[in-house]
């Protein structure tokens, strides 16, 4: 059975909550992309910060609109801050979601994604070769890229999805969206996107905050999904390469209402 696809029109209302709400974003996230990652939120409307002392990610959990744990550059003192900054987030009702990066090739960071997991995230967001390790099944992987084709980890992702509570994103060519129930695809986006870091974990970053919103946190996420791609493909139209891809890609979120409404 062939997921339903998310509209652009949802997305476009969405946006327009997202804009309306600006949500706080507590980001640890890894240190290859937080410059990235604070930028892609600030131009959706959304306010980051990246805390990660302990004692300070515990008590910043509970202000926060949404939590991100990303875990690309995994340390045990940084276990030990994200490990806080989520007990503290479920005790304030503060939605978090977690980026298992390249949890299929090392041991630590699945073990500790897996300790998490119980935690119960509002939404897991990976490639397919790190949905389908952390769901349990053999997969691919190669770092922090995918060797698995987005449609075999959509199975995992639904077995995921209902095991957990979560809403749980598969994302590649066409990101699918599940709730184990219920399951959207997102299409668009355009192969330049994988040329630059932190596209992916950007995109996690998006999601956590999304899941503040009120409504469908199904939808919700979908149209997190789809501003991206959409914005990927409108900067493509400009850009000579990945390095002129990145600032007209901030430009293309930070405009996207008005191009969406064309």
């Amino acid at each position: 059975m062939q997921p339903d696809l998310h509209s652009r029109e949802h997305a476009v209302r969405t946006l327009q909550d997202f804009h309306t709400f600006s949500p706080l974003t507590h980001c640890m996230t890894n240190d290859v992309v937080q410059s990235f990652t604070a930028n892609t939120l600030l131009a959706l409307g959304a306010s980051p910060a990246m805390v990660i002392e302990p004692e300070e990610a515990r008590q910043f959990a509970a202000l926060a609109s949404a939590l991100l744990i990303n875990v690309g550059t995994l340390t045990q003192p940084r276990a030990q801050a994200m490990r806080a900054a989520v007990e503290q987030a479920n005790s304030a009702n503060t939605p978090w979601t977690l980026d298992p990066v390249a949890v299929g090739a090392l041991e630590y960071r699945r073990r500790f994604c897996l300790e998490l997991l119980a935690l119960k995230p509002a939404a897991v967001r990976g490639n397919a070769s790190e949905i389908l390790a952390l769901a349990g099944e053999s997969a691919g992987g190669r770092g922090v890229d995918a060797t698995d084709a987005v449609a075999t980890a959509l199975p995992a992702a639904q077995i995921l999805a209902r095991q957990t509570g979560a809403v749980v994103v598969v994302t590649g060519e066409v990101d699918y969206v599940t709730d184990g129930e219920r399951t959207l695809g997102v299409t668009g986006g355009n192969p330049l996107m994988t040329k630059v870091v932190g596209t992916g974990c950007a995109l996690s970053a998006v999601v956590a905050a999304s899941c503040a919103l009120a409504g469908d946190r199904l939808h919700n996420i979908a149209s997190a999904c789809c501003w991206m791609k959409q914005a990927g493909e409108l900067a493509t139209k400009t850009s000579h390469g990945p390095g002129s891809f990145i600032p007209a890609f901030l430009d293309a979120l930070y405009h996207l209402d008005a191009e969406a409404a064309v």
